[in-house]
């Protein structure tokens, strides 16, 4: 299964039994005390993430694979500023379309099975899901870092009612290392609870994607020049920095969909985009998260930014 797994396409894959998710109870403390912010539908599917027979019922088993999208994405003065994830396809399209891929070819192998594909857009912990199959551990910006990859990386689960032979989770830990939590702009990465957390309404990836409304103008200025999504803390993470023992760390994604780029226009333009061209611009893009009047938003933010520098 798992050479077939990696025929696909995929980085890494391993297998882990499909029982509750380990940060189930400290997820759902973080959901009652509004660590979510704006997100409801974040609370809304809460009981459908305690486990992942609520998705596919009869599941035993969790595949989980890992797709690298990391490419260069230097700043360009005057121009939008969008996180390497987003610059290519829409990963979900991308991960969805190759899990199906690896669902059918295990159902054929398990007659009496049955699967279903999960991107982060179903209602299931997928990070849990990973570490327990041994892809990656919990980093202090609670990213997923595999050890010998690095963090620029997408996680696919395919749920499946056959059982088949799990892995150990993955072990590690960032140290002493502050890197990720020093840099980032809004200080949104804190050590609460007894785990690190990033706290939501600071992180400037929620503030541009999913805040609606005008943001608080103490934390624009610091968004700085970011019009979608954020990087800081994946690009200072020493896991993500190439190393000549660890070739695959900060290795460039050779994935087609990944690597092809749309041309965004300049930040002016941006800040008065008009529907139809947004509706065109954002077609099979995951930019299209931010809908039309917040792109505008972001980028009026960033032209203000810039002239104050």
């Amino acid at each position: 299964m798992k050479a077939h797994a990696l025929s696909l396409g995929f980085d890494s894959v391993g297998v882990c039994a499909a029982t509750e998710p380990p940060h189930y109870a400290a997820y759902e403390r973080w959901i009652r005390a509004g660590g979510h912010s704006t997100m409801e539908y974040l609370a809304r599917h809460l009981p459908q993430k305690r486990r992942p027979d609520e998705l596919l019922p009869g599941a035993k088993s969790v595949i989980a694979v890992t797709l690298g999208y990391n490419r260069p994405n230097p700043r360009i003065p005057g121009r939008p500023r969008i996180a390497r994830y987003a610059l290519g396809r829409d990963y979900h399209k991308v991960m969805r379309g190759k899990l199906r891929k690896l669902g059918r070819w295990l159902d054929e192998l398990h007659p009496e099975s049955r699967s279903r594909a999960c991107v982060d857009s179903a209602p299931i912990l997928e990070r849990d899901f990973a570490q327990l199959a041994g892809l990656g551990w919990y980093g202090k910006n609670t990213m997923l870092i595999d050890s010998k990859r690095g963090s620029w990386f997408f996680i696919g689960l395919l749920l499946t009612t056959a059982e088949l032979e799990i892995d150990q989770p993955a072990t590690g830990g960032c140290g002493t290392c502050m890197r990720c939590v020093e840099a980032c702009p809004t200080g949104a990465i804190a050590f609460r609870d007894d785990r690190w957390q990033v706290i939501a309404d600071q992180c400037i990836s929620y503030l541009t994607i999913e805040h609606r409304g005008e943001i608080d103008a103490s934390l624009q200025p610091k968004i700085g020049e970011w019009t979608f999504g954020c990087d800081v803390c994946q690009e200072v993470c020493p896991f993500n920095q190439p190393r000549e023992s660890q070739p695959m760390r900060g290795r460039v994604t050779a994935v087609p969909d990944f690597i092809t780029s749309r041309e965004w226009p300049d930040l002016q333009a941006l800040a008065q985009i008009e529907p139809d061209r947004w509706d065109r611009l954002t077609a099979g893009s995951a930019v299209r998260r931010a809908p039309l009047g917040q792109l505008r938003r972001n980028a009026a933010i960033n032209l203000r930014n810039s002239s104050q520098s």
